[in-house]
């Protein structure tokens, strides 16, 4: 029986979708996109999109299923909601960080947290976060955490200890 995923987020873009679902396809291994659905003729005088034109874009991130909708400039994305990748190295959060933040907002930058170019918040996080949020050394660590931009796992270590 095929695993099927109950709930797929869906991200909405002006009218950015399809060089976004590419871009993030791009930076994570895994990845794919895997179908592109265009507006028809109909609905036009509410959509007020030419048809032929990118609606959604289905992908895949590390085999996480995601829709990337075209819904003009309506909403935007905040802070409210994040993605965020746990890395096993600080390699792993070198790369994330550098590969997502490229063209994104350097002032949205802060305790692992950054935008995108497309205005998406990203949490780049150590695999082992939740491990040193608990127990006695979670103030030193929050301490340091909260001095960082991108996360230095070696340094939040050092706080837990």
């Amino acid at each position: 029986m095929a695993n099927i995923q109950r709930i797929t987020p869906c991200l909405w873009f002006d009218d950015q979708a399809e060089p976004a679902a590419n871009f993030y396809v791009s930076v994570f291994p895994n990845s794919r996109v895997t179908a592109v659905s265009r507006y028809g003729e109909a609905g036009f005088e509410v959509h007020h999109r030419p048809a032929g034109s990118v609606l959604t874009v289905t992908f895949e991130l590390e085999k996480q299923g995601f829709m990337a909708l075209n819904g003009g400039p309506v909403f935007k994305f905040t802070e409210a909601i994040s993605l965020m990748v746990s890395c096993d190295s600080q390699q792993e959060i070198d790369r994330y960080w550098e590969r997502l933040g490229d063209g994104g907002d350097p002032k949205a930058q802060q305790c692992g947290w950054l935008k995108d170019r497309y205005g998406l918040s990203w949490q780049i996080v150590p695999s082992i976060m939740s491990t040193l949020m608990t127990g006695p050394a979670a103030n030193r660590v929050m301490a340091a955490l909260l001095k960082m931009k991108k996360l230095d796992i070696a340094a939040l270590q050092v706080a837990a200890n």
